[in-house]
């Protein structure tokens, strides 16, 4: 069975062709500066035949959080959850359209974000919040969930040892982060939105409401005023003021004496430290953590700057392997109590894994 999975960016658009349930890649590209996603669909060239379209989607509420064969009532909850996930939910939302214009007849399935983090306890997903917002689907979700089901298996392979007690660490220009015993989640920094948790390259990260409802009063801001100011420069670029918020350039502006871009950094490991220790603490210990996405991967400086000061958890790097090697693996020193791992995530294995079981139950 051959499936299609798109992964859609705001203006990007990249996809594997998996040959499932031998998980063979046979094509796969990616197009940038995406402006019709229907024109881009149809000029996806394969020779091989697709048997389904299988989307990484992101937020459908508390009643999808696994993965479906795409109906009305996935669309709707798509739609429903639109305004907790903007950019993520419409992107979708049109690619969905876009392949079934293109492609009629061929199963979609919907693999949400959100489905490997349902094993997380009631006591780490209730926000204080009234009743009838919980009623209304208010709580922690969690996102990321295929890049953090994959490092769940992956990272033990690297280590070459039993990781039950593992922290993912997917830092990118998107980034969250996962505790995960024994394979399953229990506890994640993005909460009811992808606008939670960690700092983001444009995204705010974790803010006290009452500051927005302060400035909304105070400028007589409506929503869509504030919206794009969260999403658009708030996070890293909002810390440092380096448009767009991306590591590499806040790095570039910092080794030149941009203090505020240093500071962004700074502000960035301290939240990922922290989370390690928090994390250890929910835990009853710690086993590994594991680094992916394009900075955890890719940024030797700062993934030595996030483990920085653990040394009591057991935590102690290879400053020879941190700096050089394959993209898969350990950069913990033979001595360290906890492996300490870097790979390249691979969702798009997961969403076809995922399809494939639906489409074969």
């Amino acid at each position: 069975m051959n499936i299609l999975v798109p992964n859609l960016g705001s203006t990007s658009l990249k996809y594997q062709l998996i040959e499932m349930p031998s998980a063979t890649t046979i094509g796969q590209g990616r197009q940038e500066r995406v402006s019709n996603y229907g024109e881009a669909i149809r000029a996806i060239v394969t020779d091989a035949k697709v048997d389904a379209v299988a989307f990484k989607a992101v937020h459908a509420g508390p009643r999808y959080r696994g993965t479906f064969l795409i109906d009305d009532g996935v669309i709707g909850a798509l739609e429903e959850f639109l305004p907790a996930a903007p950019a993520h939910n419409a992107i979708y939302l049109a690619g969905i359209r876009a392949f079934q214009e293109a492609m009629p007849g061929v199963p979609l399935i919907a693999a949400l974000e959100t489905e490997f983090h349902a094993t997380m306890p009631e006591r780490a997903v209730r926000y204080g919040v009234p009743a009838e917002w919980r009623q209304q689907g208010v709580r922690k979700y969690g996102f990321h969930g295929a890049s953090h089901e994959y490092v769940s298996t992956r990272a033990a392979e690297i280590a070459g040892r039993a990781t039950p007690r593992l922290i993912s660490c997917h830092l990118g220009g998107s980034s969250s982060m996962c505790a995960i015993h024994n394979g399953r989640s229990v506890d994640t920094t993005m909460g009811f939105s992808p606008q939670s948790g960690l700092e983001n390259a444009t995204r705010h990260g974790d803010l006290d409401v009452f500051g927005v409802l302060f400035m909304m009063q105070r400028h007589n801001w409506q929503r869509d005023d504030v919206y794009q100011q969260l999403t658009k420069t708030g996070g890293l670029a909002g810390l440092s003021g380096v448009a767009g918020g991306d590591v590499r350039d806040l790095e570039a502006a910092a080794a030149q004496g941009n203090n505020d871009a240093a500071l962004a950094l700074d502000v960035f490991t301290y939240e990922v430290r922290k989370t390690i220790g928090a994390y250890a603490a929910v835990m009853g210990g710690l086993d590994a953590i594991a680094f992916t996405g394009g900075i955890g991967e890719n940024s030797p400086r700062l993934r030595e700057a996030c483990c920085q000061g653990l040394e009591f958890l057991g935590i102690q790097l290879d400053p020879a392997a941190n700096v050089a090697g394959p993209a898969d693996r350990a950069v913990s020193s033979a001595s360290s109590q906890v492996a300490v791992v870097t790979l390249r995530t691979n969702e798009e294995l997961v969403v076809a894994r995922r399809a494939y079981a639906i489409l074969t139950k």
